[in-house]
């Protein structure tokens, strides 16, 4: 059995936000989560996606801290939360998600999710929508994806190669920082829009999570892609009011993968940013703070 490691307890955490820190025991695992401000507003559950972290809502929470509660976890394994051995699959990562809210005690809060954790933010809807007011999900296609969509974009995908599997892919994570730079980079519309320091932080991140990371992408392969080929998702219903943005050029997630919900869901809108490219909270954080605004009810901080 691969050891139990904690992911990322010995490197400090970046500087420059207003978040508070804590660790909360959620099945089996230690789940690290940062806090921004207690506004009056909606409890909002952040879902970061790869190879990032908590710090990805840094620059959307500098706009919305007066408005809202945002809660920021770190996945299991990512950042500062305790890896273990298994547990990166879309139903445990639900559970989870689930488990951290009945530990901070809430009933009811809205989510936002970016690219992984938008994939996880779709199942969490589907699987228990009554905990959730409303979802905004930004580069992300949704579950029902028109095969004739899918099939000309497959070709974005090939950095996962890199990733999946099990060898190959900690190999990569852990020991090619180039490689996280170079995603980084390649995916959003203009380079320039990170810092050294963020690429620097993202880098060492992934190198720590390398078997969390490899796991997400190869538990993917071995459930999720069957249950799309299989059409698992549509036999289930969105209920929750969802916005999905998408940027415009975007290299990951092609805006031909945002259409088709609407058969499958009661209130889905989508939205393409121009200009943009797959890491909206980096590129466009005031645009993500407005949608917020306009999802959740508090307008924001202009």
């Amino acid at each position: 059995m691969a050891p139990h490691i904690v992911v990322g307890s010995d490197r400090p955490m970046p500087k420059g936000t207003r978040a508070e820190h804590r660790w909360l025991e959620v099945r089996g695992a230690r789940l690290h989560v940062a806090e921004y401000a207690r506004g009056s507003g909606e409890p909002l559950l952040m879902l970061h996606g790869f190879p990032q972290h908590w710090y990805a809502w840094h620059k959307v929470a500098a706009l919305l801290t007066d408005q809202h509660r945002l809660i920021c976890p770190d996945l299991r394994g990512f950042g500062w939360s305790e890896g273990t051995p298994r547990g990166y699959d879309m139903d445990a990562l639900v559970e989870d998600a689930l488990g951290l809210l009945d530990a901070l005690g809430l009933e009811r809060v809205g989510l936002v999710g970016h690219d992984w954790g938008a994939h996880l933010g779709f199942r969490l809807c589907l699987r228990a929508p009554e905990r959730f007011v409303g979802y905004l999900a930004l580069n992300m296609s949704h579950p029902w994806p028109r095969h004739r969509a899918v099939l000309p974009n497959l070709w974005r995908m090939w950095y996962t190669a890199c990733v999946e599997y099990p060898v190959l892919g900690r190999a990569v994570l852990r020991h090619r920082p180039g490689f996280t730079r170079f995603l980084l980079r390649h995916q959003v519309a203009d380079p320039a829009v990170w810092q050294e320091a963020e690429l620097a932080e993202y880098a060492a991140a992934t190198s720590a999570a390398a078997h969390a990371g490899q796991s997400l992408f190869w538990q993917y392969v071995l459930h999720d892609i069957p249950a799309l080929l299989r059409g698992t998702w549509r036999r289930h219903r969105l209920t929750v009011p969802t916005l999905l943005l998408g940027g415009e050029r975007d290299r990951v997630i092609a805006a031909s993968l945002l259409a088709g919900a609407e058969p499958y869901a009661d209130d889905v809108t989508v939205r393409l940013v121009p200009g943009a490219g797959h890491y909206l909270p980096q590129e466009r954080p005031r645009v993500v703070a407005e949608a917020i605004g306009e999802l959740f009810t508090g307008p924001a901080q202009r």
